[in-house]
């Protein structure tokens, strides 16, 4: 009897030490970086014997992201991979980085500056009751049309996605005097079959990977921001892993931080390379209409300071986009 007590209580303080963290991500499962996500879970589970489980639902099948969001609200799941649009629900600052116009052709910086911001980000997230595990770039966000647009001026004419509720979107959309069609971002390519829309805006990545490709012929060859994403975790599921087993988790998980980077690198440049195999036009726009779309930069920062993302945040881009 003892023994069996004995055993029974093992077995209890075994289970209780797992964790399963059900996990939602629009990634589509066969893509690049699906496949990286899959190899960390794996990992993070060998390392921790089975005591960390992260379970991944690929492809929207748990919805949108705010519709993940909702779900980890509720405690349906524990964690998400964002990008920005549903980070800043969470923890508005980190929008500094996709503030549209901040970085223009300079990827490297763009990295180098949110490599030095993480911890702050972090930080912030702790504070909203979410775990960062990892903080990586998505991409150079570039203007996709079905119409040909040859100028500034012209964009004002297309009938341009907006992601529902973004409030740098609607700033930019605002300030620039474009029109906007709000849409979840699953209905952006149906819409774009039935001409809902003209245009939309994703990195390279995102424009194959949604197969947006297929229907657009049109790419403005001049980056109006950059798009970063999180994996968070709620602090409540984080708190039910070991001290010991959540530092095997975050040095995988900054592992495969870095190789996503370089993943994302090379599948943006392969992207617009397949883009202009299929003989998408890449038109590029005259130095005076970038530096007038430039110009809006500051003009959505007034907008937006104090209510998206705070002034401190501000401050700490700033002295980093000043840095040589």
């Amino acid at each position: 009897m003892k023994s069996t007590l004995l055993a029974l209580s093992l077995f209890c303080s075994l289970s209780a030490s797992a964790a399963t963290i059900k996990v939602g991500v629009l990634v589509p499962e066969g893509t690049g970086w699906a496949k990286i996500i899959k190899k960390m879970t794996t990992e993070i589970k060998e390392a921790t014997k089975g005591n960390v489980e992260l379970k991944v639902y690929y492809g929207g099948s748990q919805g949108d992201e705010q519709d993940v969001l909702r779900k980890i609200r509720i405690g349906q799941l524990q964690g998400g991979i964002f990008t920005g649009k549903t980070l800043g629900d969470i923890n508005g600052d980190i929008r500094v980085m996709e503030i549209p116009f901040t970085f223009n052709n300079n990827r490297e910086k763009a990295l180098k500056t949110l490599q030095t911001m993480t911890p702050y980000f972090a930080s912030n997230f702790e504070k909203k009751g979410f775990k960062n595990l990892a903080t990586f770039e998505i991409g150079q966000i570039y203007l996709v049309s079905q119409k040909k647009v040859t100028n500034l001026e012209g964009i004002k004419s297309l009938k341009i996605w907006s992601w529902e509720g973004d409030p740098i979107v609607n700033t930019l959309f605002e300030s620039m005097k474009l029109i906007g069609v709000p849409l979840a971002l699953p209905d952006v390519l149906s819409s774009l079959t039935t001409g809902v829309i003209d245009a939309a805006y994703a990195p390279g990545i995102g424009i194959i990977s949604l197969q947006w490709n297929t229907k657009i012929k049109y790419v403005v060859d001049f980056p109006i921001g950059y798009s970063v994403g999180s994996f968070v975790v709620t602090e409540k599921a984080w708190k039910g892993v070991s001290p010991a087993d959540q530092k095997l988790v975050l040095d995988i998980s900054k592992k495969y931080e870095n190789e996503i980077n370089n993943t994302n690198t090379k599948d943006n440049t392969d992207a617009f390379n397949s883009m202009k195999a299929q003989k998408i036009e890449f038109i590029k726009f005259s130095d005076n209409d970038i530096k007038v779309a430039q110009g809006y930069r500051q003009e959505i920062i007034k907008k937006l300071k104090g209510k998206l993302f705070s002034e401190e945040a501000l401050k700490k881009i700033e002295t980093e986009l000043a840095k040589k």
